[in-house]
């Protein structure tokens, strides 16, 4: 029978329970250790390894067998993550069908493929003098607790994992990058150091610190624009498949957010995704929706959760790459202490077996009766050198003295034996010194390190900044708006009713009616909106050049008013009042005018009002633009009959400023990167490219977007319009220059001003009228020499189509624009 001593209560054992399972999830499972940078599986996977290493390949299946004598969760687990750590490179050298990372494509099954540990992990990885030992989960077998790595290994490999109460997100790192960090690190310097991933790609990261917290990293696909109708993706960002991103394109375009007609996947070797377009579509704003809508565009959250010293700590990537290299440094101070007392032993023994032949301590022993007679009589034949050794003399050291065979003896070199103490003592003086410059033996530990391995390990990921794309900007036009006027309603489902302008699923509209209220709402199949509706359009937030010319009568004094105003930024679904809000107030006349236009109007007042001038004229260019609260200006106090235009209004803001970004390749107005100038809607710019190639586009036509890894030089395009050329020219082995205008007259299309042929290589252009051109190159006595150079005095403008003219010096280095101070008049 149970006492009350034997019941236990539930809830007391699920407690014990969940903090014995979370403490094994976190430290036996999902977290790695800061100490080497490994889970337990790929601890134990490289343990095995190297119990097995024979030189030659093993086969996987073997390997997950040795694996398992140490990891307590069968063979899935443990192929997984050899498979995982192949894949990376560093320490596993693979043989066979192994997967791949950016198809998703698995590997081979386990008998099929093969690996062997690389010669880097070889060296850094392992020492057995050195390793912390603990008993494997069936007591048979000894397992290291960490591996004694002599590497950043953690922000190299970079990890996920899901424990109990906490995940970690470590991002790989480059190879060489690392090394050099590693080396500031060691020199007292603050090193900057960004992921890399082995997809490549492009990463802004613009809003990461390396702390963790707070921290995101935006990855894009590398897409480019082979043609007006064919995009070609040649990249996936981290952790995304070519099936998942293919899958996700499909999806956009089913749902209507891009419009596309086919996709090819030629991946091989190298991720070539190519993307047909259909000939109504912008292949720039397609290229935007890609990275708004699909998985072209991923962004990454990290966060440092390691092991340390048996505990789960949240660290900054400085913090592990700090603790990484002193553990390295310290791991390299072990080594050399192991070293020295290894040279010390060298040269005590050697030191031994000299005296002891040299002076012929060993026929001494002859006439010894006993064991104990022989000891004795060797130890006082050595006492008389005891202060040469760095330590006592012990029996051990004396029995291995008469363990020396006669052949060794009667052979004994003196010579030879001197040469070997020297050869022992330069070695123990090298230890000894860099124990005592240990810092730098650390840093030349680096430096081996890099120059032995770092040969292919460059870095795959572009570092650059992303423009911000706005969805409603980029989205296909997938539905038509349509409005009920009279009745109040809004939507793309009232196809019996007005037809308003074609739109997207995710646009805002924007809605004005007769009692002067205004709203902004989510555009639905029949959204209500208030009845006598006067406007309705797509909402563009933030547009400044969009301007509202309104009169309203105000309800309480029935006075007139006249405004203009924008409406820039508003909280949906909120009604705002343009008038002053007074009972009976009614908007008399409105117009939206896209680029700030003001119109004459002819306002036409009661017959039976006392006014004299029952007729006059109104202009809207003479108002200031304010915001929609504003009140207005008074119109007149007397009634109004009618209010109609006169005329249609032109701008009042002026042309538009607009900047190019050569970070995005975006042309914008936000004042990001080189000024272009005030330009109307309808100006062209032209560009000119690396490739010996020029365009000239439309900015009202353009997409925002052009190719700034290759684009040189861009600016507003007119009739006078230079371009200035160098280039060399790779037939005639020499470098020549060209001027020419334009006279091409298709807009969006790129033409090669270079020769036919291959090998050209443009290195210098401008579009300046008159430009002067600091040359740096080496002479005839091949010194580099630098002269300034009038460009537009050596040639004279011809066609494009002609092979240029040789420049006055050869052996180019360098060639910089000199910038001309000039006035604002001339500006």
């Amino acid at each position: 029978m149970n006492t009350e001593k034997d019941v236990v209560p539930v809830a007391g054992l699920y407690e014990n329970w969940f903090l014995d399972y979370a403490s094994y999830v976190i430290l036996e499972r999902a977290v790695p250790a800061l100490e080497d940078g490994l889970k337990p599986v790929q601890r134990r996977i490289l343990h095995a390894m190297k119990q097995m290493d024979d030189g030659r390949y093993h086969k996987v299946a073997n390997i997950v067998g040795q694996a398992m004598q140490y990891h307590p969760h069968g063979d899935a687990s443990i192929y997984e993550a050899l498979v995982n750590l192949g894949q990376k490179g560093l320490l596993i050298d693979t043989q066979g069908n192994w997967g791949d990372i950016r198809t998703g494509d698995s590997a081979a099954a386990a008998r099929y493929i093969e690996a062997r540990l690389t010669p880097f992990a070889k060296e850094v990885l392992f020492n057995a003098e050195l390793t912390e030992w603990q008993l494997s989960y069936d007591g048979r077998k000894k397992e290291p607790v960490t591996l004694p790595v002599k590497f950043p290994l953690i922000l190299f490999l970079g990890v996920e994992g899901i424990a109990v109460g906490l995940s970690t997100t470590i991002l790989p790192h480059n190879f060489c990058e690392l090394i050099e960090a590693s080396i500031d690190v060691l020199k007292g310097k603050k090193p900057v150091l960004y992921p890399d991933f082995p997809t490549g790609g492009l990463m802004d990261v613009s809003q990461y610190t390396g702390e963790g917290k707070g921290d995101r990293i935006r990855l894009r696909a590398d897409i480019e624009i082979v043609d007006k109708k064919t995009l070609a993706i040649r990249s996936v960002p981290y952790g995304v498949t070519t099936g998942r991103l293919i899958d996700s394109i499909l999806k956009a375009n089913d749902k209507g957010k891009i419009k596309i007609k086919q996709i090819i996947d030629n991946t091989a070797e190298e991720v070539e995704i190519l993307v047909k377009l259909t000939g109504e579509v912008s292949p720039e704003v397609t290229m935007d929706a890609l990275y708004a809508f699909t998985d072209c565009e991923k962004t990454l959250y990290p966060n440092y959760w390691v092991l340390h010293e048996g505990k789960p700590v949240n660290l900054s990537v400085s913090d592990i790459l700090r603790l990484s290299t002193e553990r390295t440094k310290e791991l390299l101070r072990r080594e050399l202490e192991l070293a020295k007392q290894r040279l010390q032993e060298k040269i005590l023994f050697a030191s031994l077996e000299r005296i002891f032949i040299e002076n012929r301590i060993y026929r001494k022993i002859e006439n010894a009766e006993t064991w104990e007679a022989v000891i004795e009589t060797i130890r006082k034949g050595l006492k008389p050198y005891a202060k040469e050794f760095y330590r006592e003399i012990t029996d051990e050291d004396i029995v291995r003295l008469t363990e020396i065979k006669i052949k060794r003896i009667s052979k004994y070199d003196l010579d030879k034996a001197d040469e070997q103490l020297r050869a022992y003592r330069k070695e123990l003086e090298e230890v000894e010194d860099n124990l005592a410059h240990l810092t730098r033996y650390a840093v030349n530990y680096f430096k081996s390190l890099l120059k032995t391995y770092g040969k292919g390990q460059e870095r795959k990921t572009q570092i650059t900044v992303f423009g911000e794309i706005k969805a409603t900007e980029v989205v296909a036009n997938n539905q038509k708006l349509y409005v009920n006027r009279q009745e109040g309603f809004i939507g793309y489902g009232l196809k019996k009713d007005e037809y308003v302008c074609d739109c997207s699923d995710i646009d805002d509209i924007i809605v004005f009616r007769k009692d002067g209220k205004c709203l902004v709402t989510k555009i639905g199949e029949k959204v209500f909106v208030g009845k006598d509706i006067l406007h309705v359009a797509v909402f563009r937030k933030g547009d400044k050049r969009m301007v509202y010319n309104l009169i309203y009568r105000d309800g309480k004094s029935g006075t007139s008013y006249a405004k203009r105003f924008q409406v820039l930024a508003v909280t949906r679904d909120r009604e705002y009042d343009l008038t002053q809000g007074t009972p009976g107030s009614k908007v008399l006349y409105f117009t939206a005018n896209p680029n700030g236009e003001a119109e004459r109007v002819k306002v036409q007042l009661t017959q039976s009002c006392r006014a004299k001038n029952k007729i006059f004229e109104f202009d809207f260019a003479g108002l200031a633009i304010k915001g929609r609260n504003s009140k207005g200006n008074i119109l007149t106090k007397y009634p109004v009959k009618k209010i109609t235009k006169i005329s249609e209004g032109v701008s009042t803001l002026g042309d538009p400023e607009y900047w190019y970004d050569p970070l995005t390749g975006e042309v914008n107005m936000d004042g990001r990167g080189q000024y272009l100038g005030k330009l109307p809607q309808d100006a062209q710019l032209i560009a000119v490219y690396q490739d010996g190639t020029y365009e000239v586009r439309t900015i009202e036509e353009d997409k925002r977007r052009y190719d700034e890894r290759s684009l040189l030089v861009i600016a507003p395009f007119n009739e006078q319009t230079t371009v200035t050329a160098i280039y060399y020219h790779a037939k005639r082995k020499e470098y020549l220059i060209k001027r020419f205008g334009i006279e091409t007259s298709t807009l969006e299309r790129r033409f090669s001003f270079l020769p036919d042929g291959e090998g050209h290589e443009l290195i210098f252009a401008s579009l300046s009228p008159s430009i002067s051109a600091e040359v740096t190159y080496k002479g005839k006595d091949k010194k580099t020499k630098t002269f300034v150079f009038e460009l537009d005095e050596i040639c004279e403008p011809k066609s494009y189509r002609v092979v240029g003219e040789p420049f006055p010096v050869q052996d180019i280095l360098e060639v910089k624009e000199v910038r001309q101070e000039v006035s604002e008049e001339e500006e």
